[in-house]
Formats: structure tokens, C-alpha cells, sequence
């Protein structure tokens, strides 16, 4: 298994600290420094996630969160997760996961599970863009422009990935052009995660989903992350997971976004299994405020 593997499943594995006089659970994960102004969202979810699926009965699985991003988080010190039991039913369970950091509640999270059962069932197909094979996986883009990278980011943005991504329509950040606010995005961890506990999986899925989204909605704009004046984070997040994870070949990440205002753009995704199983889907608010060009 590579390091940065094994690093993500340690990132994600949060540790379980202790229950407190209500009845609540408590947790803490570590931080990674993606290069980002502040915590990389996606971890935040992840680890959540984790945290609630751990705090849940057995055999009950998440079907849904929402989640809003209260304040930046810092990559230098640790996240303590608060999980509380709002709701166990017989089929139905329902939890809170507060993000503490430095005392304060950077973050909150609320999960739904559910005791699987059978049900109708349809979805939209899965759409069929190129495939991953033969296009430049993010990584190697980056390394393509690394002399564009401020110096202090430029390790950061072309060291190895445990995710290897590759963008049917790339956008060169540092010259973007107009774009309609669709893409597609093929996405493969570089390690076979399928022998890893259900709860990371579902864990790596969340984490994963932060990725591309609110960037969808800059495309019409000719913007991007590295546009001069560009302010961007994450402000909520939702997600509904139809099935479990799959982890055993590449997941497609369609992406759209119907409409930016006020500063905020709104986006939807949805992860697709490579034979087509619609997996989850996402939906998120973002800021994209241009300061000045």
C-alpha cells in the first residue's frame, strides 16, 4: 500500500475518545495540509461521517447528511468530534456530529441512517462521456504547470495522491476560459480500498465529494482558484447515498451547476459506479466571491 493510502485511512480512522455524561459520543482526527487557505472540507465530512457510523447501532448504514461549515478550520491541530443520538426507531436513526476545534463549533453535521431493506427502485443512467483511459490524470496536469505554482504550494500540488483523478473537460486553473458549468470527473483510489471497513469506505466517499464541485461553477465566469481576488469555501453540503459504496473500479463524478448568486454558487453531483450504479448524489453551496481581478 502506497504512504499517502495509508495516510488517508489514518486521516479518516478518527479515535475514539470517550462518552460523555449525556450520553454522547466523542472522537478526534487528525488534520492534512492540502495547500488550501483553511481544513480541507472534504476531510471534515469524512471524518463526521465516520464518527456518526461508529456511534450508530449495528447494521444500520447512512442514507443521508447535511452539513454546514460554521468556520475555517485550522491544519495544524487536531478536530474533536461531539456524536448525539437525536432518534432511534426500529428502521430509522438520526445524529449530530459537532466539529470542535480550538472550543468552537467549526462545523455540523447531520445524519440519517437506515436498516437496509427492498424497495422500487429507478434511476437516471449513468451518462457516457470519454472514458478514463488515455486522459491526463490531475496530477499530471499539475505537474504539466508546477512552475505556475506559487513556490511554498508547489510540493503540495504535485506530490503523489491517494485519489487519482481525471477530468473529461480540464480547466488549466491558472488560464481559465469560459465553460458551461458541467463536467465530468473519472476517480479511482491508487490503492484497492475494498477490503477496508464499510464505515471508511463510505467515509472515503464523502471525503472524496468535496472535490470539483463548487470549481463546476466558476466555469461559465472564466474564473478559477487562482484567480486574483478569488474567495472560495464550502458552505453546506448534502449528500444521499442510494447504495453502498464500490470501491473496486473508478467512479464517475457527473457535476453541473444551475446558478451562482450573491456571491454563492449551487452545485449538484452525482457518483456513478463504472457499470453504471448510481451510488450517491451531492448537492452543495459554495462562496465564489471575486474581490477584484
Amino acid at each position: 500500500m502506497h504512504p499517502v493510502t495509508q495516510a488517508l485511512i489514518d486521516l479518516l480512522t478518527v479515535k475514539a475518545t470517550h462518552t460523555d455524561a449525556q450520553g454522547c459520543r466523542h472522537y478526534q482526527g487528525q488534520c492534512e495540509d492540502l495547500g488550501f487557505r483553511s481544513l480541507f472540507g472534504g476531510q471534515i465530512l469524512g471524518q463526521s461521517l465516520y464518527s456518526a457510523i461508529k456511534s450508530a447501532p449495528q447494521g444500520f448504514l447512512p442514507h443521508s447528511l447535511h452539513a454546514y461549515f460554521l468556520l475555517p478550520g485550522r491544519v495544524d491541530a487536531p478536530v474533536d468530534f461531539k456524536v448525539e443520538e437525536l432518534r432511534l426507531g426500529r428502521t430509522f436513526a438520526n445524529y449530530r456530529v459537532d466539529a470542535i476545534q480550538d472550543d468552537n463549533i467549526i462545523f455540523t453535521q447531520d445524519c440519517s441512517f437506515q436498516l437496509p431493506e427492498d424497495g422500487l427502485e429507478h434511476q437516471e443512467p449513468m451518462p457516457k462521456p470519454k472514458g478514463p483511459d488515455g486522459l491526463l490524470s490531475h496530477l499530471e496536469l499539475s505537474r504539466m504547470v508546477q512552475d505556475m505554482f506559487p513556490e511554498h504550494l508547489r510540493e503540495k500540488y504535485t506530490a503523489e495522491k491517494p485519489l487519482e483523478m481525471r477530468t473529461v473537460e480540464p480547466v488549466n486553473m491558472f488560464m481559465p476560459v469560459e465553460m458551461p458549468a458541467k463536467k465530468h470527473v473519472w476517480i479511482k483510489p491508487i490503492d484497492d480500498w475494498s477490503d477496508q471497513d464499510l464505515a471508511l469506505q463510505y467515509a472515503l466517499m464523502a471525503y472524496n465529494s468535496d472535490f470539483n464541485l463548487l470549481t463546476t461553477a466558476m466555469q461559465p465566469h472564466g474564473v478559477s482558484i487562482a484567480t486574483k481576488g478569488m474567495q472560495v469555501a464550502s458552505l453546506d453540503h448534502a449528500m444521499w447515498f442510494h447504495r453502498k459504496p464500490r470501491v473496486d473500479d473508478w467512479w464517475l463524478y457527473q457535476l453541473e451547476s444551475p446558478a451562482a448568486a450573491g456571491g454563492r454558487g449551487l452545485n449538484f453531483g452525482h457518483i456513478y459506479h463504472r457499470d453504471g450504479q448510481l451510488m450517491a448524489t451531492t448537492a452543495q453551496e459554495g462562496l465564489m466571491r471575486l474581490r477584484s481581478k
